[in-house]
């Protein structure tokens, strides 16, 4: 076992959508433990302010603002991560959107934004992640997906179906990647404080009925689903691997 399976001393992580909400707490909690950190996010005066703050307290940051559903801009980063360290040992798949509604009102446009966004793009940075992640010897990725992709919520199909599918990419690659030491998993939260929901959470009654279906009795805060999802990616994790876990307060194991 390594001395130090609880630091992220010397690692080197690529976290996309890593300036808001569970993006940037896996970020933030990363580089605490001394990982060397780029984040991808498509506003590049936030990404500017979250690099100066990490950078002034001595951590080392990197990013480049950029759209993952641009390929040119994903073929971007990953040159400039190339440049940067030759090498990967952690991807994390975090951005994602969705757009709630009924299964039959749903757009072309509007089904193809949110698979794109939270599926075909992960599918294509895991491509350009893997000849970076086998020079590490010991590499990890971590998708964030969603307990939606594994029961039905009020979230909508494509979201869900997104969800269900990074879930099946995270099992496949687990064993596909296992001879080159690449561990593979995901965690899904259950509502979590972030940009994403936090209007639905203004909604006093849609808040009643989450808290009703949660054991703990509260929406997660961004850092409590962070902390799991760097575990996985730590050495202290190196026998885990193909592994979704739940995030949840309880949510998927609460009967009648």
């Amino acid at each position: 076992m390594e001395k130090n399976r609880w630091s992220m001393a010397g690692k080197k992580a690529l976290i996309t959508g890593g300036t808001k909400g569970i993006g940037y707490a896996i970020a933030d909690e990363m580089v605490e433990l001394g990982a060397s950190i780029f984040v991808v996010a498509r506003d590049e005066r936030l990404l500017s302010q979250r690099l100066q703050a990490w950078q002034a307290n001595g951590f080392d940051a990197h990013g480049k603002a950029g759209d993952i559903v641009n390929r040119a801009d994903r073929e971007a980063f990953f040159d400039q991560i190339e440049n940067l360290w030759g090498k990967l040992d952690i991807l994390v798949n975090n951005v994602g959107t969705n757009i709630r509604k009924k299964t039959v009102d749903y757009t072309t446009d509007e089904y193809d934004e949110i698979l794109t966004t939270n599926l075909h793009a992960a599918f294509d940075i895991c491509q350009h992640a893997y000849p970076l992640l086998q020079k590490s010897k010991k590499g990890a990725v971590l998708n964030v997906l969603s307990v939606a992709g594994l029961t039905h919520l009020r979230t909508g199909s494509p979201y869900a179906m997104s969800k269900a599918a990074l879930l099946q990419l995270t099992k496949n690659l687990a064993v596909e990647w296992a001879g080159d030491n690449i561990r593979v998993n995901a965690v899904a939260p259950w509502y979590t404080k972030t940009p994403l929901v936090e209007h639905l959470l203004q909604d006093k009654n849609y808040l009643r009925d989450i808290i009703a279906r949660t054991p703990l009795g509260r929406v997660a805060e961004p850092e409590e689903v962070a902390a799991p999802a760097v575990f996985l990616c730590m050495p202290a994790a190196s026998y885990i691997t193909g592994q979704c876990l739940t995030v949840d307060g309880g949510f998927m194991v609460h009967g009648f």
